[in-house]
Order: structure tokens, then sequence, then C-alpha cells
């Protein structure tokens, strides 16, 4: 892999990641990320829709208009949504109903538009279908990180729920602290959903301010002359 795509991926999974970096997309994040299942759902569904749009516009990039290109992105993305929508209702129902209209809103998403106006209708293919990837798994990997940490505070499980995703044999999926675990009732409601997400933004700057370390001090500047008495 190159540098180009090593710097496509690298944006896209930590450096410039749509939820941590950029903070769009956060009402479905924050709207479901309750459980782990919910956010993996979800951050799948919204990968698919990202990476098909952004194929879909770099192919037409060169017909497209400049003045009707924002409306033209828009009927792509929402006709992959609309196709999400669809199969998830056909093969995941469980899922589809827990979701509910966060899926339709998916359309919505300034990180799908923005990513398609701002990179798709730039670049080729190849490239395209590489960011698109990246900003959905760095998005859907947000969405777990904060939907298995509410699940696990706030009702002392992980995996809850994965037959609505991977059937019937992930029943045993489900891991539980223990039936003595109270659970913390404010990590799964709306507050302890902002809470967990300025944790995680809270920690990915300390990480990255430790990797850039600290400015070294300039030494080039003249020395001031220290004041004596007379």
């Amino acid at each position: 892999m190159d540098d180009g795509y090593r710097r496509i991926w690298l944006d896209g999974l930590w450096s410039n990641n749509q939820a941590l970096v950029a903070l769009l997309g956060l009402c479905p994040l924050l709207a479901v990320s309750n459980t782990l299942i919910n956010g993996l759902g979800l951050g799948l569904a919204t990968t698919l829709v990202l990476t098909l749009s952004n194929v879909s516009v770099s192919l037409i990039r060169n017909w497209v208009r400049p003045e009707i290109r924002l409306p033209v992105f828009v009927l792509i993305i929402a006709s992959f949504v609309t196709t999400v929508e669809l199969v998830m209702n056909a093969y995941f129902h469980g899922l589809y109903k827990v979701l509910g209209i966060f899926i339709p809103l998916i359309v919505t998403n300034c990180a799908i538009i923005g990513r398609a106006e701002a990179f798709a209708s730039r670049n080729p293919i190849p490239r395209a279908l590489h960011d698109g990837l990246a900003i959905g798994i760095g998005f859907t990997l947000a969405l777990v990180v904060l939907g298995g940490g509410r699940e696990l505070i706030g009702q002392g499980t992980l995996f809850d729920g994965a037959h609505l995703m991977f059937g019937e044999v992930a029943r045993d999926w489900r891991w539980s602290v223990g039936e003595a675990y109270p659970g913390l009732l404010i990590a799964i409601l709306p507050p302890g959903a902002f809470i967990g997400l300025g944790l995680m933004i809270a920690l990915k700057n300390i990480i990255d301010k430790r990797l850039t370390g600290a400015k070294p001090v300039p030494t080039d500047q003249p020395e001031q002359a220290v004041p004596t008495s007379a």
C-alpha cells in the first residue's frame, strides 16, 4: 500500500475520524449506541452506504455539472439507504425494528455527503473506495466502543441481542458480569452517551498529544540583557 492509501486509512480510522474529530453523524451515534450490537449494526449499514455512494460519485464526477452536484449526490445516497433499509427489513428484521428511524436518517448523515463532496467527487474510483471504507470503519469503531462501554457499565453485559444480527446461534454470545451487578442507569440514558463520547474524545486527544510529544523550546531566540543595579 503506497503512502497515499496509507494516509487515507490513517485519516479515516484515527486522524480525521468523523465521530471523534469532525464530530459528524452525532445524532445516530448518540441515539443508538446503548449496546454494542446496535452500534455495530448501524455502523455497518453506514459503512456500506458510504462506500457505495463514494464509488458512484467518483464514477460520475466528470459528467455532473457543479450547479446540480449536491442534489445528485443526495439522490445517490438516498437510493443506497433505501436499498439497505429494505435488505435489513427483510433479513435482519429484529435489528431493523430496534434501530428504527435511524436507518433512513443515514441520508442526512453529514459525514456521507461531506465525503462525497470533499473527496469522492475529486478522486478516482480506487481512492474513493478506500476513503469510503476507512471513514465508515472509523465511524463504526467509534459506535462499537461507545456502545460496548455504555452496555457494560449500564447493564453489565456485552453482545446482548447478538442474535438480531448473527442469528439464533449467537444467543450464547451474551456475556454478563453477573446477576448481582446493579448497573449504572445513566450510562444507557442519553446523558451517558454525551459523557461517553466526551471521554473518548478526551482520551484520543491525550493519545495524540503523547504521540506528538512536547514541542521543543526554540533556542535561537536572542538572550535578553539582565538589568543590573547601579
